[in-house]
């Protein structure tokens, strides 16, 4: 399945430049690893040690929280959209 990923302006370095790219995956899980083959340095910043999404992060699949469908096994599907979203802290 091939899907179009956003992502977000402090991880555009890494996909030089780029604010959208399309990429391989079946699943979220193996999409994430897919850009990281493509965009060396991404799964980092998205994942733990243990390979779930970071805490900070938030992965949504056509503007659904994967942490609300299968999280990194929720199931793709050919012309799925998916965003990277940085969770913002805010204080006063």
């Amino acid at each position: 399945m091939t899907v179009t990923v956003r992502i977000p302006t402090p991880l555009r370095k890494l996909t030089g430049g780029a604010d959208e790219v399309s990429i391989e995956g079946a699943t979220i899980g193996a999409m994430i690893d897919n850009l990281e083959s493509a965009h060396a340095g991404l799964k980092e910043r998205l994942c733990d040690e243990n390979g779930e999404i970071r805490r900070f992060v938030n992965v949504y699949l056509n503007d659904e929280d994967v942490r609300f469908l299968n999280g990194r096994d929720t199931e793709l599907k050919d012309g799925d959209e998916g965003s990277i979203v940085p969770a913002i802290a805010c204080g006063n």
